[in-house]
């Protein structure tokens, strides 16, 4: 996943840099929801607790299900008009995370998911994710179509022959 113009240590670098944050927050997350858990179990009790799991989970099947299929919707429509789906992508990309997230037991989690599926919140993360893939895009090729790290593509004149 590295841009023409890195180095192979750069790009290790890179990765790593990643995969130490997913580490952290495969750690972190699951502990984080035990507390959560444990806390509003002793405040409203176990079966409650339970129950309201329970009934997120379920509220929030109802949610991908329902947000699902409208950004399935809008994206063949926008390929039967010949529009570029580039919202409707990553609806569909927010939505099948936010599902997988409502699908782990937890509040955390399922407060994230709620955030990136529903309709009222998802624009933001949008944009968000769309501010965050183009710094990557533009940091990555240095702004220009093309071009490496240091500038614009270098430009080599000459003629074709056969």
């Amino acid at each position: 996943m590295s841009h023409p113009g890195a180095t192979p240590s750069v790009a290790r670098w890179r990765r790593g840099r990643v995969l130490r944050w997913v580490f952290v927050a495969l750690l972190l997350v699951p502990l984080l929801e035990v507390v959560v858990i444990i806390a509003v179990g002793r405040a409203i009790g176990g079966w409650p607790t339970f129950g309201l799991l329970l009934l997120e989970s379920l509220l929030g099947a109802v949610i991908v299900r329902r947000e699902g299929a409208r950004t399935w919707a809008a994206l063949r429509d926008a390929l039967r008009s010949g529009r570029m789906p580039s919202r409707q992508l990553a609806d569909a990309a927010l939505v099948l995370v936010g599902g997988t997230l409502l699908l782990a037991p937890g509040f955390i989690t399922d407060a994230v998911g709620l955030f990136l599926i529903l309709p009222a919140t998802r624009p933001l993360t949008r944009r968000w994710l769309e501010a965050l893939v183009a710094r990557r895009l533009l940091g990555s090729f240095g702004g220009w179509p093309g071009g490496g790290p240091g500038g614009p593509p270098e430009v080599v004149q000459g003629e074709v022959v056969d």
